[in-house]
């Protein structure tokens, strides 16, 4: 999801354009293939440093505002803190892009991955790869296997829920958009229309206004939130993944992109050598374990 808190191309050569593919989906669930396969081009040339980005000899990335941790630092997306933001630039050295060339700018959540074109080679920010979304645009493989995750007020009825069924008479609420939202929608099922909000922070604001009796937000989000945002937070609980297949968030990128097989090889490239799970231990360490709520 988002979470707490915080989400191009002007020319291709003929050859290249040639080679373009791009995926197209009808679920809104994570695809079963999607920790092998991204949508978008194949066989592009990825000649270090000289790809057909926004802008030549830049990388320009994009993410929310405020960028929440803990995917970010300070919300400051350039700084190289975070999992995200350290996944960003390790993607684009492995493009052949010094910090340096990076740029970084600010883009909507729910803009990143709707239809039109993009103003950034790619976002980064929590946004889990789906059939659905595919039908506007690329994704690279998945950076980030992720579980879903309910919040709610230490004492409260919320947080004595210990399975699906203890939380459908609730009012749960989440990010419009996100994963997070749909888990309670199609999961929960509860008996109150869930709280959609524009942002994680107006979430968490009726959380402790006790507007909503619990939020669901991913899971390292929730450690966070819980650590160090709503200090009377507790985590509920996660959910299974749904349908057996790892929910994953993945680079979003223009439909058709001339970079998607780039930027997918890129992201293989740091699972295979370790660099993922090392990036994941150093910023996300926290978010070990939760209650699974069934």
């Amino acid at each position: 999801m988002h979470p707490a808190p915080r989400v191009l191309r002007r020319a291709v050569a003929a050859a290249s354009m040639a080679l373009l593919a791009t995926a197209a989906g009808c679920a809104p669930q994570p695809d079963d293939d999607a920790n092998t396969k991204a949508s978008g081009s194949t066989g592009t040339s990825c000649a270090q440093g000289k790809l057909a980005t926004k802008t030549s000899g830049k990388l320009t990335i994009a993410t929310d505002e405020p960028a929440y941790e803990p995917w970010f630092k300070d919300d400051k997306p350039a700084n190289g803190k975070g999992f995200e933001s350290a996944v960003a630039y390790a993607v684009a050295k492995r493009l052949g892009y010094a910090k340096s060339a990076v740029v970084w700018q600010s883009v909507p959540f729910n803009k990143a991955f709707a239809p039109g074109e993009k103003t950034f080679d790619f976002d980064i920010n929590q946004v889990s790869i789906s059939a659905e979304r595919k039908k506007a645009v690329d994704f690279s493989s998945g950076y980030y296997d992720v579980r879903q995750a309910v919040v709610a007020l230490k004492g409260s009825k919320a947080a004595k829920a210990t399975g699906i069924a203890d939380l459908k008479g609730l009012k749960l609420g989440a990010q419009v958009g996100t994963t997070s939202l749909n888990y309670i929608q199609d999961v929960v099922k509860p008996t109150q229309e869930a709280a959609a909000y524009a942002k994680n922070d107006q979430a968490k604001s009726a959380l402790e206004n006790k507007q909503v009796d619990a939020i669901v937000v991913d899971l390292p989000t929730a450690f966070y939130i819980t650590a160090a945002e709503v200090t009377d937070g507790t985590i509920v609980g996660q959910f299974e993944n749904q349908g057996g297949t790892p929910e994953q968030f993945g680079l979003v990128l223009d439909k058709g992109s001339a970079l998607t097989s780039c930027v997918t090889g890129a992201v293989d490239a740091l699972r295979k050598d370790g660099t993922l799970a090392k990036l994941e231990q150093e910023w996300l360490s926290d978010a070990v374990d939760a209650p699974v709520l069934k």
